[in-house]
């Protein structure tokens, strides 16, 4: 991932960024306000579906343990990062650990660095032999990959950075036309090989497109080859093209006009294993963001950074099972989601499916909650968890449930479904013109 993102203001969300981070946060990607194609509606049913999916970064940093991008910012000459293959360990089987960690949280997609800006590539490339054959885990971990992620039901996708600190070539490509020659042909060989040797997957994710543009990667070529090998298959917008979706990163912002996002986060700081890193998410952040994705139409990447031997972090596998928990009686408020337009309260969140209304309680206030300028009429409203019916009251500005257990009833966001006449609305400014005031004179007593 991107360097001058990662250092990203947590946040609700983590939807605020420093102002480092939003000055070239978006400077790889590509925006289109094109409307999908019909081919690209066909392709991408299953992913708008899917919602919530698995990010694994994993390679040569995981035994560093410090940073996936040490090698760059500590400036590590190759000869001593080519040492961490001895570190970088992951024992057969971990991938079905981290597949079964994602079906347990409700994630229905996986998506792994095949090979990140190290350059290390972690299949049995016959393009290099800088590759996890020969070195670390000394077996095809991709091969793994696909097989552990296809027997948990997950879809499976393949990141791949097109910038490479490794390779002779990867910065002297930028102005030496025999240097880009040579570096297209091997990065257009190593994704030929990824879309050929694993059957079906479904995501092709790029990353940094550093020092290239389009025409000098040759995304054009590079797409048509892609969707030959893989006519199902989705792209990212970071080959510097379009693509079928843009990727925010460390951030949610909702696309328009139809354009498809996603958006990439990490659990703690860090993309790949850092031992020191402890600033790990809540499984109550989290919901709240899958919500603020699902709510504008967008998908949410949720990153683990294994340790050396594969292991998973213990904290990540109590977040996303806690997650799983949850999802387990709301799933279908992320998974079935319309957009939805009611988004203000202090205390809550939104979902809807067609006409019902779900407010996602994240600060229980207990006893009672309110929607401010709720257009529609409910008819009727549950706890999402234990089905119990609860009173609601409409004066035409407030919508005012009542009746609620003190305590919170479900952990880590507690659900209320309300049924409503109509697709649901929010008018809030209605409410702040409108709404009786008190009369000339009145003294506050």
């Amino acid at each position: 991932m991107n360097v001058s993102r990662r250092d990203v203001m947590k946040g609700v969300g983590a939807a605020a960024l420093s102002a480092a981070a939003m000055k070239t946060g978006m400077a790889q990607a590509v925006e289109s306000k094109n409307p999908p194609t019909a081919d690209q509606v066909r392709r991408m049913e299953w992913w708008h579906a899917a919602k919530f999916g698995m990010f694994i970064h994993f390679g040569l940093y995981a035994g560093h343990m410090r940073h996936e991008w040490a090698m760059e910012d500590e400036a590590i000459p190759i000869a001593e990062y080519q040492r961490f293959t001895q570190l970088f360990k992951p024992g057969h089987g971990s991938p079905r650990k981290w597949a079964k960690l994602a079906r347990v949280a409700g994630q229905k997609y996986m998506v792994m660095t095949t090979k990140h800006h190290e350059g290390f590539c972690n299949w049995n490339s016959k393009m290099t032999n800088y590759n996890a054959m020969n070195y670390g885990p000394k077996f095809d971990l991709v091969a793994e990959y696909v097989a552990a992620a296809r027997a948990e039901g997950m879809r499976v996708g393949f990141y791949y950075s097109l910038m490479d600190w490794h390779h002779p070539d990867g910065a002297r490509c930028k102005t030496d036309e025999a240097a880009r020659r040579r570096f297209v042909d091997y990065t257009h060989g190593l994704i030929h090989e990824l879309m050929s040797n694993y059957g079906k997957i479904d995501v092709l994710w790029y990353d940094v497109a550093w020092p290239l543009d389009a025409k000098g990667w040759e995304s054009e070529k590079m797409n048509k080859m892609v969707f030959e090998l893989q006519p199902d298959i989705i792209v990212n917008n970071r080959n510097k093209l379009e693509g079928d979706f843009s990727t925010p990163e460390q951030r949610i912002v909702a696309e328009t006009g139809g354009r498809a996002w996603e958006s990439c986060m990490t659990l703690n700081d860090s993309w790949g294993y850092q031992r020191a890193d402890d600033n790990w998410k809540s499984s109550k952040t989290v919901v709240r963001n899958l919500i603020s994705c699902a709510r504008d139409g967008g998908n949410y990447l949720l990153n683990i950074g294994p340790q050396p031997d594969g292991g998973i972090p213990p904290e990540s596998i109590r977040v996303l099972t806690e997650v799983g928990e949850w999802m387990k009686t709301s799933g279908d408020t992320i998974y079935k989601s319309d957009l939805c337009l009611p988004r203000r309260s202090n205390y809550a969140s939104f979902t809807r499916m067609g006409n019902t209304l779900y407010m996602h309680v994240h600060f229980w206030p207990g006893g009672d909650v309110s929607i401010s300028g709720l257009g529609q009429k409910v008819l009727s409203a549950k706890l999402l968890k234990t089905g119990a019916a609860v009173k609601v009251s409409q004066d035409g500005f407030r919508t005012h449930v009542t009746g609620l257990p003190m305590m919170a009833p479900d952990q880590p966001v507690t659900t209320i479904a309300l049924e409503c006449d109509g697709v649901p609305t929010q008018d809030t400014d209605n409410v702040r013109i409108n709404k009786p005031r008190a009369g000339v004179g009145y003294d506050g007593s």
